[in-house]
């Protein structure tokens, strides 16, 4: 882990409490150039406002950093994101060109950085670095509160 990695990740975290205020699902990700330390994007799970299933967090945060780098292309970047990539977003990743992906907590059900497959495994013309479970214990707590208040409100 790099010394900045906890501190991007802090940032993902402020992104991801955005969501659940809105009553997402609380994911944030950053995307920061990884030679100057910018970050180039910050976003927030969006699906249920957007009534679109693609705004997760992650992708809305590759399209905010494409726009600004004027580039589909994003070399030389990483990704901070506060649950383990979907297959849908580890797409987007592979797409995107970025060079790493550092997240927080595991995602069992569909995470593709390692927990249910690895999309590094596949023959594809691009691969990421993957740094897994940084402030995981932050990240899984905030998505357990979330889902636990969801479930004391259908009660």
């Amino acid at each position: 882990m790099l010394v900045n990695d906890a501190y991007y990740m802090k940032e993902a975290l402020e992104q991801a409490k955005l969501a659940a205020e809105k009553g997402e699902i609380p994911v944030g990700a950053l995307v920061v150039d990884s030679e100057s330390g910018e970050i180039l994007a910050a976003a927030h799970n969006l699906r249920e406002s957007n009534k679109s299933a693609i705004a997760h967090a992650e992708v809305l945060a590759i399209e905010e950093a494409c726009k600004k780098r004027g580039s589909w292309r994003l070399h030389g970047c990483t990704l901070y994101v506060t649950l383990e990539p979907c297959p849908m977003c580890a797409g987007a990743l592979v797409n995107s060109r970025i060079d790493r992906v550092v997240y927080g907590a595991k995602d069992m059900l569909a995470g593709c950085c390692g927990s249910v497959i690895n999309f590094n495994s596949y023959p594809f013309n691009h691969s990421f670095a993957i740094e897994g479970g940084v402030c995981e214990d932050e990240c899984r707590a905030l998505l357990q509160e979330f889902f636990n208040k969801k479930r004391s409100e259908q009660i």
